[in-house]
């Protein structure tokens, strides 16, 4: 019976068998090559070994994995990101001591050889046997290669890096196989390339040139001799010969491999010994992996790219495809981001919205007619510390973002357009009142209606805003009860048709609830959708599908290939004369109503504010023809209401969409478009609201809006000349407007010159009987440009 060691396991005289054993199977295995006969010796036994005949006769080279670059519009890199950190180049890019030290340590008779060393298994069984245990390997670089092969192939699936490092008799026969076909095939310095390009060298690096830039920061062409001696050693045990973390043994493996090179002659003993007598020299790099290391902010949009990558079927049928593809790398991706566009938006992100806020801010830009995203950027930084998220908030939940935001008042366009295409006049009026009860019943998608049958109420956002209101004034005052009485009439359908055509769905994938508060935005968003539903305004209703990425290149070995990309669909969401009128309604907003502050001064501007209930989310999306964008302000968790609140350094006792999310969209659409031209809109003519009063027998709901042109004045001038003064002037003139007096001669005098110097919205402190003031034909229509158009909710 054999005797064992009284430590236990086998003798040296069981390990030499052993190894002699496999030594043995190894000559019959290249004995096999030219006579399958060899089979007789055992190898096709059952549950042991596979068939060396039955192995597949080629051996495909995996593509390596490598880093993928993504690049801005203009070409310029926004971020590397990688699987495995791995730059492949020629073997002439490699520093020759880099050759010489890998072959010295690891197959010093590599280029004696073929495929199986049989003298270094030899050598190897003699070693082992001495030493009592299997101390030294006999497996070449070729044979190396193969096992890495296997690797890289198994990609990070764990069951599959161990299937392809297992030790057994069936692995090895494998392995053995194709080295021979290898070396066939490639020769020796393809070999050395490839075994160069694949090994590991530890912390991050796959491959001889990102070790290099990793240990050194330098390229593998540059490396010295014991610089080459280090990475040499490492790769026996990339994490016992780690020099960052076990400085001392990564030295002394080092001064290995440079006692080895001399012994093979590769450098001369005095070169060994003045290489052993310096430090190891590192100068370090970090790994620059991921989108945590983008510039201008990008990283959300950087993270957006690959979620587009691995969700759209362009790269691949299913998901575990497309991540294949994804994690082999070698990619360069140009996307869509415009560099100056991106800088603007952060920029005004920062000045307006600290990062340790209470609250947060996302922002996203997009070009109308291509669906082009030019810019994406949030007060949060991506990362993983204090104050930083991986959560894109710009974007769907199923994207890498949250599950959205209600869009508050900036939904109501949507409804406006659906009520236009559907034949609705835009001098539409209704009568508005400060609350009332969501009307009911109501028609909805599927035939069914909807039944107010709570009493459920809603209200304006001040008392002051009572109607009857047009469909013009009703937008650029934001008032709540005209919307939710403009959607009772059309229906809800019509609604929800318009918002699909235009991309507006929940962020959270869940189907847009059909009842009459969605006039509200009462649905969660995200600004990315919001964004490109406005540039289907700007664009004269054609809406087109948002889209990241404008090419992709791969490389493949030497060469370079296209991948097909996803590219935007664009269709027609409403006619260009709703698109038209639409654009006229919301170029009111930023000139006299609730969007003053996010007002471009000279160049054409139009957009909605927003802000939702509770104030725990404020918005303004805006566009000019040339670029839509979204601003979105709240607290990602739906917690902080924003009142008594600090944004940016500055107090507020109330956030209003105009206020904070308007100058935040004001400022980068500024930097964004600077220097670039500014076309006007087609707009159209929308006359002026028509409301009690006009016919000069005034009306009390009038008080606080300066709507009064002063009546007419034929009847009575006296009334003509104080009705011009009361209702287009101070006391019920609004904001910076006011009203142009049509009446009598004093009447409209007083009227213009004192139009509009009054604060918004203001109460008078004296009740009047109606009509004794105003004109009796006359009364109040002093609107927004000069009529009269005072005060402003939020």
């Amino acid at each position: 019976m054999p005797k064992k060691r009284s430590g236990g396991g086998t003798s040296p005289t069981q390990q030499a068998a052993k190894f002699l054993g496999v030594s043995v199977l190894a000559g019959a295995v290249m004995a096999g090559i030219a006579l399958p006969a060899a089979g007789a010796l055992g190898l096709a036994a059952k549950g042991s070994v596979q068939s060396f005949d039955d192995l597949p006769d080629n051996l495909k080279s995996p593509q390596l994995s490598q880093r993928t670059t993504i690049l801005d519009s203009d070409g310029g890199q926004i971020a590397t990101v990688y699987s495995r950190d791995r730059t492949v180049v020629d073997l002439k890019a490699v520093s020759p001591y880099m050759q010489k030290a890998i072959v010295a340590i690891e197959d010093s008779r590599y280029y004696q050889h073929g495929a199986v060393d049989l003298k270094g298994v030899l050598r190897a069984l003699n070693k082992n046997a001495h030493s009592g245990g299997v101390s030294e390997g006999a497996s070449t670089l070729t044979q190396q290669l193969v096992k890495n092969y296997f690797v890289e192939e198994a990609g990070n699936d764990p069951t599959k890096v161990a299937q392809a490092t297992q030790q057994t008799l069936g692995r090895k026969i494998r392995e053995l196989k194709y080295a021979i076909q290898l070396e066939e095939k490639l020769g020796k310095k393809k070999i050395l390339e490839n075994y160069l390009n694949i090994t590991f060298f530890g912390q991050q690096a796959y491959g001889v040139e990102a070790a290099s830039q990793r240990y050194f920061s330098k390229h593998a062409k540059d490396l010295t001799l014991p610089e080459s001696a280090l990475l040499a050693g490492i790769v026996q045990s990339p994490s016992g010969y780690d020099p960052m973390n076990n400085p001392g043994q990564a030295k002394k493996r080092r001064d290995v491999v440079l006692t080895r090179m001399a012994q093979v002659h590769d450098i001369s003993r005095a070169e060994a010994d003045k290489a052993r007598k310096t430090p190891l020299g590192l100068h370090v790099s970090a790994p620059k992996n991921g989108c945590i290391t983008a510039v201008r902010g990008a990283g959300f949009f950087c993270d957006y790219v690959r979620e587009v990558f691995l969700s759209d079927e362009t790269f691949g049928k299913t998901r575990a495809d497309r991540a294949k593809v994804w994690n082999r790398g070698g990619l360069t991706i140009r996307t869509t981001l415009d560099p100056k566009t991106q800088e603007s938006a952060q920029a005004s992100i920062k000045q307006h919205v600290n990062k340790s806020d209470s609250v947060a801010t996302a922002a996203t830009i997009v070009e109308p007619g291509t669906g082009k995203i030019l810019a994406m950027g949030q007060s949060r930084p991506y990362g993983f510390q204090k104050n930083e998220t991986q959560i894109n908030l710009s974007v769907n939940q199923n994207m890498g973002g949250g599950a959205g935001y209600q869009p508050g008042s900036t939904f109501k366009p949507i409804v406006a357009a659906a009520a236009l295409e559907g034949g609705t006049p835009p001098t539409q009026s209704y009568s508005s009142p400060y609350k009332m009860e969501y009307p009911s019943p109501i028609s909805v998608c599927d035939g069914k209606k909807w039944v107010n049958s709570d009493g459920t109420e809603l209200t304006n956002e001040n008392e002051s805003e009572h109607g009857p209101y047009g469909m013009k004034e009703a937008t650029a005052k934001s008032v709540n009860t005209y919307y939710v009485q403009l959607i009772s009439d059309i229906g809800i359908c019509p609604v929800i048709d318009m918002a699909k055509k235009m991309g507006v769905h929940r962020a959270d994938g869940n189907k847009i609830t059909q009842a009459p508060s969605i006039a509200l935005g009462t649905q969660e968003m995200s600004p990315l959708t919001m964004a490109s539903a406005y540039a289907t305004f700007a664009s004269r209703g054609t809406y087109c599908t948002p889209v990241a990425i404008e090419a992709i290149t791969q490389k493949v070995g030497d060469s370079k290939k296209s991948l097909p990309v996803p590219r935007t669909k664009c269709s027609r969401a409403m006619s260009e004369k709703t698109a038209d009128t639409v654009n006229t309604l919301l170029k009111g907003v930023v000139e006299d109503g609730t969007g003053t502050q996010a007002g471009l001064g000279d160049r054409p501007s139009a957009g909605k504010t927003g802000t939702t209930d509770f104030r725990y989310a404020a918005w303004f999306v805006g566009y000019t023809p040339n670029m839509a964008g979204a601003v979105w302000v709240g607290d990602p968790a739906h917690k902080r209401r924003m009142v008594d609140i600090s944004i940016g350094g500055q107090w507020h006792a109330k956030v209003f969409g105009g206020e904070v999310p308007g100058p935040i969209w004001r400022d980068m659409m500024s930097g964004a478009l600077a220097g670039k031209e500014a076309p006007d809109f087609h707009l159209v003519n929308i006359p002026d609201d028509k409301r009690k009063g006009d016919d000069g027998n005034g009306d009390k709901n009038d008080k606080g809006r300066g709507r009064g042109d002063g009546g007419n004045g034929d009847k009575d001038p006296l009334g003509g000349l104080i009705g011009g003064f009361t209702n287009g002037g101070f006391t019920n003139g609004g904001g910076a407007n006011g009203g142009n007096g049509n009446g009598g001669p004093a009447g409209g005098a007083t009227a213009g010159t004192n139009a509009g110097t009054t604060s918004p919205n203001p109460d008078p402190t004296f009740s009047i009987p109606s009509g004794f003031f105003q004109g009796q034909d006359g009364g109040g229509n002093g609107n927004v440009r000069g009529n009269g158009n005072g005060g402003q909710t939020g």
